[in-house]
């Protein structure tokens, strides 16, 4: 089941991310970067566990990010990551905002909504907030990929 989040989840949504953070897949996030932003999160929960996560992040008024999608090792391979991106897009549709961009080393997942590859220089450089913080910035190799509500699948 996929609803928001709650303070309550702010734990197992930080081990998660931080699990993929460890292998360089992901940002680490601090737990209260994970509290000032619970509002920004959906969660997957199975039998009250929570086994996934993602965020939607609005940057300005017509742009959000989809930023820390991580499934729970065992949990994957099963739709969950894409319903979450579904359940991002869509607030994003019902908060009137027209683009949507993430940052990702898998472009061929995004892909299957309609996200298209872009260069980083043309996201707006407020975006850089989090990037300059990490280790591998300005050598990451993360795509850039950004879509168009109205032009997006459903």
């Amino acid at each position: 089941m996929i609803r928001k989040a709650r303070v309550e989840d702010s734990k197992k949504i930080q081990e998660m991310i931080n699990f993929y953070a460890s292998k360089g897949l992901m940002l680490p996030r601090s737990l209260s970067s994970i509290y000032e932003h619970i509002r920004d999160f959906f969660v997957y929960a199975i039998d009250d566990g929570i086994v996934a996560c993602a965020a939607l992040h609005v940057c300005w008024e017509d742009l959000a990010e989809i930023r820390a999608l991580a499934v729970q090792e065992g949990c994957d391979s099963k739709g969950i990551g894409s319903r979450l991106v579904r359940s991002c897009l869509e607030e994003a549709q019902q908060l009137s905002i027209s683009k949507i961009f993430c940052l990702t080393y898998i472009p061929q997942f995004f892909e299957k909504f309609g996200f298209r590859i872009i260069d980083k220089n043309e996201l707006p450089k407020k975006i850089w907030g989090d990037c300059i913080n990490c280790i591998k910035f300005p050598d990451c190799e993360e795509e850039a990929m950004i879509i168009e509500l109205d032009k997006a699948s459903k």
